[in-house]
């Protein structure tokens, strides 16, 4: 299988070198100085204690990664308008196009619409065909450690789906060709409700962490912290009931959950702290886009969107 990587960073670098190592011919877009120390080095992979080198092509535009049978996009989401043109270079008719997003995808509600609040011009939907896609929510946790090592801190799953639902034999056989790679692969028939209940625990602990610079402990431990979550959570729940994403755990389980993970400092959270842009569309602006579509009130929503998307204004890293 030939599998064209664009954003070779913690996950989109965990892929590449596990499907790599599983013999498939990998090829990297990849740019400056990730660019040159993966040629130099090679891409290691550390998981479990163990250190694994691969060779993968590196690639400094779409033209010499060629067309391929599979593209793993690894960017974050407010990145992916930037590369669709490259992402489209490298396609043929049966490509399949596998986003590793967080949060709400343009695609979310339907083939024939695009939400603007993550696809503001239609580039997406105009660029990635709705028919070649394959979805997937990501459960681990992994980080670039050296600008050619990934380090893999915990790897749980990776949900593939149709976005449109259902059985699929693509997604089966993808599913197969990850397993035999070692990446715990397993195919969902509502990837939408994967998405969305994904989501539920992602939409309140990163932006507040953004927001207090606190780890998720200290979030939860705090009750009109909790309270406002809490708020959110069930706004998100009643948007999931009316797009056909319900949701039967309770806040309380949730946030249980999260707690489970101890003091750790979100994605968001090392965003703010290094002065990245974070993703904030995906995760609250679309929830929001898609509440006004169908009907349900966001207060807490609106509270957390607003001060979140100030602060990041402020610092420059939003907008």
């Amino acid at each position: 299988m030939q599998v064209g990587i664009i954003g070779a960073g913690a996950i989109g670098g965990w892929i590449a070198a596990r499907l790599a190592h599983g013999g498939h011919d990998v090829r990297i877009l990849a740019r400056a100085e990730t660019g040159k120390a993966l040629r130099s080095h090679g891409l290691t992979l550390v998981q479990d204690g163990e250190r694994m080198v691969v060779h993968p092509r590196i690639c400094a535009d779409a033209q010499e990664v060629g067309p391929c049978d599979l593209i793993i996009v690894g960017v974050k989401s407010f990145a992916l308008e930037s590369v669709a043109p490259a992402i489209a270079a490298m396609m043929k008719p049966e490509t399949l196009v596998v986003p590793m997003l967080n949060g709400v995808p343009w695609w979310f509600m339907g083939r024939d619409v695009s939400l603007r609040s993550v696809d503001p011009d239609g580039i997406l939907q105009k660029s990635l065909p709705y028919e070649q896609i394959v979805a997937c929510v990501v459960h681990a946790a992994a980080m670039r450690t050296l600008p050619a090592e990934i380090t893999l801190f915990r790897g749980d799953r990776l949900i593939m789906g149709e976005p449109a639902g259902g059985a699929s034999a693509r997604v089966a056989a993808l599913v197969d060709q990850f397993r035999a790679a070692g990446l715990p692969a397993e195919q969902s028939h509502d990837v939408r409700a994967d998405i969305w209940f994904k989501l539920w625990g992602n939409m309140t602990i990163n932006p507040i962490s953004a927001l207090t610079l606190a780890t998720a402990d200290r979030i939860l431990d705090d009750p009109l912290v909790l309270g406002l979550i809490a708020s959110v959570m069930e706004e998100a729940r009643e948007i999931g009931r009316r797009i056909g994403c319900p949701i039967e755990q309770s806040t309380v389980e949730r946030n249980a959950v999260t707690r489970k993970l101890g003091a750790f400092r979100t994605s968001m959270l090392q965003d703010v702290d290094a002065s990245r842009p974070i993703e904030l569309d995906a995760l609250l602006a679309a929830p929001r886009e898609i509440a006004a579509m169908v009907g349900v009130a966001t207060p807490s929503l609106d509270i957390l969107f607003g001060l979140t998307r100030l602060m990041g204004i402020s610092r420059g890293i939003y907008g």
